[in-house]
């Protein structure tokens, strides 16, 4: 079996500078978390770790926008595990946040208490932008929030590991990781920040929504270890270099090859469109049909092609979503955020939910 060359399999989680852990209160009180979601997957595959096992592992296009808020209030002298949440059916948010609260706290001294948790956001439903992952990560913060404490990353990973089974890498603030959502782990940093980015949102397979959990579990043979250790490298390189083009290259590689598995009907199409409007590359979420079209924003004629892109996809009848900026460096003076420029989803676009 063929292995990657890079040594930072089992990397432990790294955490940012986000100050000292807050003071514990004496008592829990009612707290807040946020998370952001993310647009699908730049990479996403099967990749052999240093010790040559297969792991399954993926790369997000994060985003800002949309997000998720959770508020969490405890109820002291209620057991740890009568926690109710609204919306009601937001299971994965309910078991994390009775796993936050045990290790909370287990971390305070204090006691363990069932609670109230409430979910706002705009995060649609079953469409790969990581909904349950957002909801998961805002409420570990919330709860973290009531007892006084500020968890670090490799905790809350293991957490919403524990909480859905599987986990985007919400919780590492943007940094572009090869990430092994099973397993809540770092296999790579690949870089400190991805190029910027202009993407023009759209959905596959008319947004109908996908189960994750129901895809089967990512297997590969030893061409694919090999076809996804050369993604992964093409990909450090293309941060390495600031290099966009290529980033659009690997993803739309990524993708073709999850077509395995997903079959898009449009996919031909979208990266016809994408070749013809001038774009980098397409790159897709690979559990669920939100998809977006990558152009280079310092391409003189950028915001033009984007529109020539949105025009595309409807002359195709493949629903526009919005068109926002992701990537650039974290230090520069002003680097992009994630931003809608015309037209923006909503949640109740093309009747999502």
């Amino acid at each position: 079996m063929t292995t990657s060359t890079s040594s930072a399999a089992h990397r432990p989680i790294p955490a940012p500078d986000n100050g000292p852990h807050l003071r514990p209160h004496l008592h829990p009180r009612p707290g807040t978390g946020h998370a952001p979601s993310h647009h699908g997957e730049l990479l996403q595959g099967v990749f052999a770790d240093s010790d040559g096992r297969p792991c399954a592992g993926l790369v997000t296009l994060p985003t800002t926008t949309p997000g998720t808020r959770a508020d969490f209030t405890p109820h002291p002298g209620t057991p740890p595990d009568a926690v109710t949440v609204v919306p009601a059916d937001r299971t994965k948010a309910a078991r994390a946040a009775r796993l936050a609260v045990a290790a909370c706290a287990a971390r305070t001294g204090r006691p363990a208490h069932g609670g109230t948790l409430h979910l706002t956001g705009a995060v649609p439903l079953g469409l790969g932008m990581g909904s349950s992952t957002s909801d998961v990560l805002a409420t570990v913060r919330a709860v973290a929030d009531a007892y006084g404490l500020r968890l670090d990353p490799g905790t809350t990973a293991r957490l919403a590991v524990r909480a859905e089974r599987a986990s985007d890498p919400l919780m590492l603030d943007a940094r572009p990781v090869l990430f092994a959502q099973r397993e809540g782990r770092v296999l790579d940093v690949l870089g400190p920040a991805l190029p910027p980015l202009l993407v023009v949102g759209c959905l596959l397979g008319g947004g109908t929504p996908v189960d994750t959990l129901a895809l089967p579990a990512p297997t590969a043979d030893d061409a694919d270890l090999r076809a996804y250790a050369h993604l992964r490298d093409r990909l450090r390189r293309a941060l390495a270099d600031g290099d966009t083009a290529l980033v659009g290259r690997v993803a739309t590689a990524s993708a073709r090859r999850a077509q395995r598995t997903l079959g898009h009907p449009e996919f031909d199409a979208l990266v016809a469109l994408a070749r013809r409007t001038g774009a980098v590359g397409v790159q897709i979420s690979h559990s669920g049909s939100v998809a977006g079209v990558l152009h280079d924003p310092h391409t003189p004629g950028a915001a033009a092609r984007a529109d020539e892109t949105r025009r595309a996809l409807d002359a195709h009848h493949i629903p526009y979503t919005r068109t926002f900026t992701a990537g650039g460096a974290p230090d520069a003076p002003h680097p992009p955020r994630s931003r809608t420029l015309r037209q923006p989803w909503t949640p109740n676009s093309c009747s999502l939910h």
